[in-house]
């Protein structure tokens, strides 16, 4: 049976193929407050405002590749039963060859209803005012917005629990629930975490290893370890 290698992923791993999946320190996401565009009160008060944002995003989604990191993990397919748990909104793992992807906070190129939170469509233009299900609803980005619940994340937690070895890369681990995820992992599992910043030190948890490069080139090396362990 082979390894089973669990991956969370955060904004670092996309942000080398030139997306800014993240909100800067100040509290905004690409100029704007986020509550703006990633609250259901926003979307409330200016739905063209929020549809607008998203509908920048996924033009600029659309225009990027994978990386290297995300065609190494691909690649660990070959050797790893190997699952991916994402805070990114991007397609980047799936568009690099990745079979298992549980997207925790939604899908930049899907979208649903307002009426029906599991009316989901695949959806890769514009999204506008007046573009309705087929009841007559508006449909809105399928986004976990701040304050809504975060439905995958009972779906990772036994991930995480069964995994052989654990990859964290490119998340500073800070952004809740999705934080608490560590938490559920067994205690003699190793534990890669991959940041060109890292904010955790080798104590923090047993058996981690801390590598300070960024996802392009500390994948491959960490891949290239667990290679070796066959």
């Amino acid at each position: 049976m082979k390894k089973k290698i669990v991956v969370l992923t955060g904004a670092g791993m996309s942000a080398e193929s030139g997306l800014k999946t993240f909100r800067d320190a100040n509290g905004l996401w690409e100029g704007y407050d986020v509550m703006q565009v990633a609250s259901p009160q926003g979307f409330s008060s200016d739905p063209e405002l929020v549809l607008e944002f998203y509908n920048q995003r996924r033009r600029q989604l659309l225009q990027v590749e994978p990386n290297e990191g995300h065609l190494a993990l691909a690649q660990l397919e070959s050797q790893f039963n190997v699952q991916i748990i994402t805070q990114n909104v991007d397609n980047l793992h799936e568009k690099a060859g990745s079979s298992n992807v549980l997207h925790l906070h939604g899908e930049l190129l899907k979208v649903r209803s307002t009426a029906n939170e599991n009316h989901v469509l695949d959806w890769h233009k514009d999204l506008n005012l007046g573009d309705v299900d087929e009841t007559g609803h508006q449909l809105r980005p399928h986004i976990v917005w701040f304050g809504e619940m975060v439905p995958m994340l009972e779906k990772a937690i036994p991930l995480v629990a069964e995994a052989d070895v654990l990859l964290i890369i490119g998340t500073s681990m800070q952004v809740y629930p999705a934080a608490s995820l560590i938490n559920y992992v067994a205690i003699e599992t190793p534990i890669y975490f991959i940041d060109p910043r890292p904010n955790v030190s080798k104590s923090d948890f047993k058996n981690l290893t801390v590598i300070a490069e960024s996802a392009t080139l500390g994948i491959p090396m960490v891949a290239h370890g667990l290679y070796n362990t066959l």
